[in-house]
């Protein structure tokens, strides 16, 4: 069971990697979507963005507030992130 883990771990880093320096928006725990550049990661999902913004849905459309101009969200807070540049993995 824990190499399954181990494997999915693995494509899920792979996934990270390949989005450095690429626009990404991460779902939080408190509801928060934060877009910005992902310069960094970690296996714990800690993540450095560099200009982040918070996205807020309104009932008049979705605006978006800056946050900083290089951030951490702790791994922790993270549940789920996805880019616009989705690219499938060679099978084997």
């Amino acid at each position: 069971m824990s190499r399954c883990k181990g494997s999915t771990m693995s494509s899920a880093m792979k996934y990270l990697s390949k989005s450095i320096n690429t626009s990404i928006l991460v779902s939080l725990k408190n509801g928060s979507m934060i877009r910005g550049i992902l310069k960094s990661y970690d296996n714990h999902l800690n993540l450095i963005l560099d200009n982040a913004e918070e996205i807020v849905t309104t009932p008049d459309g979705p605006t978006s507030s800056k946050i900083g101009k290089r951030v951490l969200i702790r791994g922790d807070n993270v549940i789920a992130i996805s880019t616009s540049k989705i690219e499938e993995e060679d099978e084997v």
